[in-house]
């Protein structure tokens, strides 16, 4: 059984918390650190069966029982919290992005160097049941050779301009798991970026220095032309689907919605709208992602995201940045 402990108590850290109380049967939570821990929070972890909670981190990384750490903190803090875990000989997960500084993410790179240590990076889209089917039909041939991919990315509704601010901007924060998921469905990476983006949305979005709308081209290693189109708002819910066009055919993915019920009256053809947001979307996928970070650990294999995954999507997200700025493309190896 591998001891943990998780960094971060929020959304994403409460996520994790009940994924390992629930369904992670080889891993348990010994400790719960928070720098603003509530009362409430402490008490909803213990009866999710954490032994212990505090504010320090640093705890987590002292305790030699502890193995492997989970970091949900704020997106400032993935990056050193990740050296002081690696410097302490502990496991680490990670959640996405490591850093929006590519020079942080490479002094998380060289610590890992010559070490035994797994590293693993929260793109939980990859365990999602319908885009790991994507992925299995396209790696094994059965639409030819990839010629485009194109995928669609909406959020429900925008998040809070607080949020915005400190966000790091549309592309390292919504469309970075787009760019995870090109190269996941493409088996390759990109070579060039290209953005058409616009503030649809909101004005303020745009005043905070973001945009909300965006188109993202990217030509591909292999040849083949990848289409993200973003969008921070969609009516009608969580809207997430993919499609990869080949030389033998096509594949594609919808959305997933509470039933596949459709009603045929008078009026029309009407069915239920997607799942509203991506907790309800993607709750298995969070687990799934865990439970492979625990097995690499306990089987000694290497965790199906690495240090490298983690970096390859913010080069493309900085690149998309600056594209979008510069109206222009930009090459990655322009970014690195």
């Amino acid at each position: 059984m591998i001891k943990v402990g998780v960094i971060g108590a929020g959304r994403i850290g409460q996520v994790h918390i009940t994924s390992i109380a629930t369904r992670v049967p080889d891993a348990v939570i010994k400790t719960v650190a928070d720098p603003f821990l509530t009362e409430e929070t402490a008490q909803w972890a213990k009866q999710m069966g954490v032994e212990k909670t505090t504010k320090d981190y640093h705890e987590i990384l002292e305790d030699p029982e502890i193995s492997a750490v989970l970091i949900c903190s704020s997106t400032d803090t993935h990056s050193p919290i990740s050296l002081d875990a690696i410097r302490a000989g502990k496991h680490v997960f990670c959640e996405k992005p490591i850093d929006h500084d590519v020079d942080k993410i490479m002094e998380v790179v060289h610590a890992l160097e010559g070490t035994d240590l797994k590293y693993q990076v929260g793109f939980n889209r990859r365990f999602d049941h319908n885009f790991e089917s994507l992925q299995k039909t396209v790696a094994e041939g059965k639409i030819g050779k990839t010629e485009i991919i194109k995928i669609t990315s909406r959020d429900p509704e925008p998040p809070s301009l607080d949020y915005v601010k400190v966000s790091g901007g549309m592309f390292l924060d919504m469309t970075i798991h787009d760019f995870d998921m090109v190269r996941f469905l493409a088996g390759c990476d990109a070579e060039e970026v290209y953005v058409q983006s616009a503030n649809l949305v909101d004005p303020a979005i745009g005043e905070a220095g973001d945009v909300d709308t965006a188109v993202i081209t990217l030509k591909m290693e292999d040849g083949s032309i990848a289409v993200i189109d973003n969008s921070r708002r969609a009516a009608y819910g969580y809207d997430q689907r993919a499609e990869v066009f080949g030389s033998l055919g096509m594949a594609a993915i919808s959305n997933d919605s509470q039933s596949s019920v459709q009603i045929s009256n008078g009026k029309g053809v009407t069915g239920e709208k997607p799942l509203f947001f991506f907790l309800e979307r993607y709750m298995d996928a969070y687990g799934k992602e865990v439970c492979a970070f625990i097995d690499a650990i306990v089987n000694d294999k290497e965790t199906p995201l690495n240090v490298y995954d983690g970096l390859k999507p913010v080069l493309m997200g900085l690149a998309a940045k600056k594209s979008s700025e510069e109206h222009r493309p930009v090459k990655i190896s322009e970014i690195m």
